[in-house]
């Protein structure tokens, strides 16, 4: 089916619309029609696949006047954060992908620069993007190209340190460059802090409208010249500093203000942008919009708009139409909330994901106890450390790709201090759809090397409740709980436990000793069962905590031919890594084989597609244990010293 056909039932100019080239001809009526047919393309597609619904039928007519003012891809639209870029998308070429957003082999749900030469960044965490825009600016500069550099910004990102970083660094360059901040007074969830406080408040500031009517009547009687001119347009811009909080911050820092503008009126925007453009310096315009803006289900959604439903959808309500399952993150949220009705010094903090993470669970009960820092996972980690030194102990619940952004803060803040705050991972290992910028694979070896701190893998429901308790019961250091997305694997009772570790199966062969990390339980259990048909017997356990690697861990492995681990981290410094090297300090000989996630970019599809390419079955992992031990067999050499002993005897 060819594009025009695909988008008829969308409307007839969207299917006309191959490039931003296209849009620039369109009249201001066209444009009013253009985006009524984009919103319902975005609906009907998005539906069908799940994706970030709310966040872009906001940026409709803000992204159509940026292709209108600037010539992308020689002008270069950064979006921070790239969730926000479907419509940008569709403006350049790509409304065909659109039945396979954020599927195996069609469009990412962030810009890609394999897809387009109008994407740069491909960019998923949020407050970087004016970093990017500070370095490319400085860059043209130098090279003596006059190209125009846009970031889009939407106000939750301002709650970033990065951003406050770059926007001083942006405004002592002095370099051309335009700021838009997409001010939707939310990110995930409604955006708190003190400049959303601001930008709140000049929203519903009746000063401002006053203002505004100020403006107009002063301009309709005042002669286009001469010392009247010149008094009113000063008082009105004193005015305007007096009744806008934003500009008088924003300017203080050396970068120009316009706004506010109508975020879904173009030919306001375009005014707003081309006055930008033409500056020759940094410019912040700042457009008002709605998160959801046109469709009712998402209007309505005071949770988060419909931000991202990671699954189809009813167009007429926006409620999912798979059937409900008990996920990970609604076992957290529930056992959290019972460990903090016995524990009054059990706090919340997150990172502007209360709903996504679970915490709000807790924040509904107990609403002084619970702070969402907004998106500053690194002031997370740090301000958790001083709830800590404060006598509480802090539960910080946050996407594990996103605490990769605190390293820092967890080593030297919390870990040096011996400091009790809990890490909760949400979204750990391959989550799919989202792609590599979202896969939580770097956890276990990024901060398998802090210092005191203890890492805790579930299997399923029953020891996530457990552990969560065993983590926030420690009190001389920090701890950290991970498990993955979607919904929460059937409950695996131990056989036994040696120590920490749980045995989940034995046989009476002691030739493999399976060590099966966090939710790959039931794939040991099913690796076993097919190595048992080929006449070799297979331990499966499951460490419970994976860092430090627990003794009693090299102790049954000593007790095997072959050991073997499998997780969904990366190898390099992952958990089958610091298995084996606590298996050379204890002079434990056995062979081990780690099986884990390659340290690369893997493409976005679904859990399952991505962990097959990667070997992470239950057929693939059996067919590597049966080689490797019936190898064994055939080189006596490379038996154990045990074994070897046994054979002489």
């Amino acid at each position: 089916m060819s594009v025009e056909e695909d988008t008829a039932n969308h409307g007839r100019l969207l299917g006309t619309v191959r490039g931003p080239q296209d849009v620039k001809r369109m009249s201001g009526e066209e444009l009013d029609v253009l985006a009524a047919e984009i919103r319902d393309f975005l609906i009907t597609k998005v539906s069908r696949t799940g994706g970030h619904v709310g966040p872009n039928l906001g940026v409709v007519e803000l992204t159509l006047a940026m292709h209108r003012v600037f010539d992308s891809p020689r002008d270069r639209l950064l979006f921070d954060t790239g969730h926000q870029s479907y419509v940008h998308k569709i403006l350049t070429g790509r409304q065909a992908g659109f039945d396979k957003l954020r599927q195996r082999g069609g469009l990412s749900g962030y810009p890609s620069q394999a897809e387009s030469e109008h994407d740069l960044i491909e960019n998923s965490h949020a407050s970087t993007a004016l970093s990017y825009a500070d370095g490319l600016a400085k860059a043209y500069a130098l090279r003596g190209e006059a190209r125009s550099v846009v970031a889009v910004v939407g106000d939750g990102a301002l709650t970033g340190g990065m951003c406050w970083e770059a926007l001083n660094n942006i405004a002592t360059a002095g370099n051309p460059l335009v700021i838009v901040v997409n001010d939707n007074g939310r990110s995930y969830a409604p955006t708190i802090g003190g400049l959303a406080d601001h930008l709140s408040s000049l929203r519903l500031n009746p000063g401002y409208e006053k203002v505004l009517d100020t403006v107009k009547d002063a301009l309709g009687s005042t002669p286009v010249v001469g010392r009247p001119m010149y008094e009113v347009l000063h008082a009105v811009k004193k005015g305007i500093k007096d009744a806008v909080a934003p500009q008088a911050m924003f300017e203080d820092l050396g970068i120009k203000y316009v706004g506010p503008v109508d975020g879904h009126d173009v030919a306001a925007v375009e005014v707003a942008l081309r006055a930008a453009k033409n500056f020759g310096g940094p410019v912040i315009v700042h457009a008002v919009t709605r998160k959801g803006y046109g469709y009712r289900p998402a209007e309505e959604d005071e949770a988060d708009c419909l931000h991202g439903p990671g699954s189809a959808f009813d167009v007429e309500t926006g409620a999912l139409l798979a059937a409900p399952s008990v996920k990970w993150t609604h076992v957290f949220a529930d056992e959290l909330l019972a460990v903090a009705d016995e524990r009054p010094d059990v706090v919340g903090i997150t990172a502007a994901m209360a709903e996504p993470t679970g915490i709000a669970k807790l924040a509904r009960k107990y609403p002084e106890r619970v702070y969402d820092v907004g998106i500053a996972e690194q002031h997370a980690a740090t301000s958790a450390a001083g709830l800590a030194l404060g006598g509480l102990h802090p539960v910080v619940a946050v996407y594990a790709t996103f605490l990769n952004r605190a390293f820092d803060q967890v080593l030297l803040d919390v870990a040096m201090h011996k400091l009790p705050v809990t890490f909760v991972l949400d979204r750990a290992g391959i989550t799919g759809p989202d792609g590599p910028s979202h896969y939580g694979i770097w956890d276990m070896s990024v901060f398998g090397v802090v210092p005191g701190l203890r890492i805790a893998a579930p299997r399923d429901a029953a020891t996530l409740r457990e552990e969560l308790r065993e983590a926030v019961a420690v009190d001389n250091g920090p701890t950290v709980v991970r498990f993955p997305t979607g919904a929460v694997t059937a409950d695996l009772p131990a056989l036994r436990r040696v120590g920490p570790v749980d045995v989940l199966a034995e046989a009476a062969r002691t030739d493999v000793l399976l060590v099966a990390v966090g939710s790959f339980g039931q794939l040991g259990m099913e690796v076993a069962a097919r190595v048992a048909e080929q006449g070799y017997g297979v331990t499966v356990v499951d460490p419970r905590w994976v860092r430090p690697i627990p003794a009693e861990l090299v102790e049954l492995a000593a007790q095997h031919r072959l050991v073997v681990s499998v997780e969904d981290g990366v190898r390099v410094g992952g958990v089958g890594d610091a298995l084996g090297q606590a298996m050379r300090d204890a002079d434990v000989r056995v062979p081990l084989k780690d099986l884990g996630v390659p340290a690369d970019w893997h493409p976005h599809g679904t859990r399952a597609q991505i962990l097959a390419d990667l070997g992470l079955t239950a057929q693939d992992v059996a067919r590597n244990v049966t080689g490797w031990i019936s190898g064994l067999d055939a080189t006596p050499d490379r038996l154990t010293p045990a074994s070897q002993a046994s054979a002489q005897n």
